[in-house]
């Protein structure tokens, strides 16, 4: 199976948001955390995790690229868990068994943004529209199947000088 893992390019997630996820955590959309959100509230960092932010699953702060990675069975559960415990750590889901459905489909509709190549490169973009939270995602396919360029190349020594 297919999840997105968050990737930083540079510093700049450490800037813009209030707690940035760290590079290579599972992630979700997490347009959830805005669910109740008022529009004309939302400013400064708050504001930029709902345009750009995905969610990171271990310390639940944001990322603006997301990539296409394999996840084993034993950790998408991980990630469910995680959300579910997430839910009611910070949104008031009562028990678990009550987080667990919201927890599953968030991470399945995280799952369905990776029907695409491993290493792809995801990107979201938010706005509230007439019935809700809008996500409009951008893919970046890799241009080939390696994940960097060769830059040196392993030479045999063969002890003499």
């Amino acid at each position: 199976m297919r999840f997105p893992r968050t990737v930083r390019f540079d510093i700049s997630d450490t800037r813009i948001y209030q707690a940035a996820a760290a590079p290579d955590e599972w992630a979700v959309s997490g347009a959830f955390a805005f669910a109740g959100a008022d529009p004309a509230t939302l400013d400064g960092k708050e504001r930029q995790a709902f345009v750009h932010g995905f969610l990171g699953t271990a310390s639940f702060g944001w990322s603006t690229f997301v990539t296409v990675a394999e996840i084993s069975d034993a950790e998408y559960e991980a990630v469910v868990r995680a959300l579910a415990a997430h839910a009611i750590e910070c949104y008031g889901a009562p028990n678990i068994e009550a987080a667990l459905p919201a927890a599953r489909e968030e991470a399945a509709f995280a799952a369905g943004l990776c029907e695409h190549k491993v290493n792809t490169l995801l990107s979201v973009e938010r706005d509230f529209g007439d019935e809700g939270i809008v996500e409009r995602f951008r893919v970046v396919e890799p241009s080939r199947e390696a994940d960097h360029a060769r830059i040196w190349t392993i030479v045999e020594d063969d002890g003499s000088v």
